[in-house]
């Protein structure tokens, strides 16, 4: 498996940074919900949660594509 950089404009950029703009996205649109719902009332310390929330996105996202990419 490689992952080769992405040409962007004329910019090659890694594509580990689009993982985490793209997760990032996604991590806003989850802590939003949280918030809206009440779970974050119920968090310990609710930055290292949504921090978590990224990391769990962010891997996940990772994984998947790795997964893609070798089949």
């Amino acid at each position: 498996m490689r992952f080769t950089e992405i040409d962007l404009f004329g910019v090659y950029v890694a594509p580990i940074s689009l993982m985490m703009v793209a997760a990032w996205i996604v991590t806003i649109a989850l802590r939003r919900a949280a918030s809206r719902s009440g779970l974050l009332q119920y968090v310990w310390h609710p930055a290292l949660f949504v921090f978590a929330m990224y990391i769990i996105v962010l891997s996940s996202w990772i994984l998947i594509i790795a997964h893609w990419s070798s089949s």
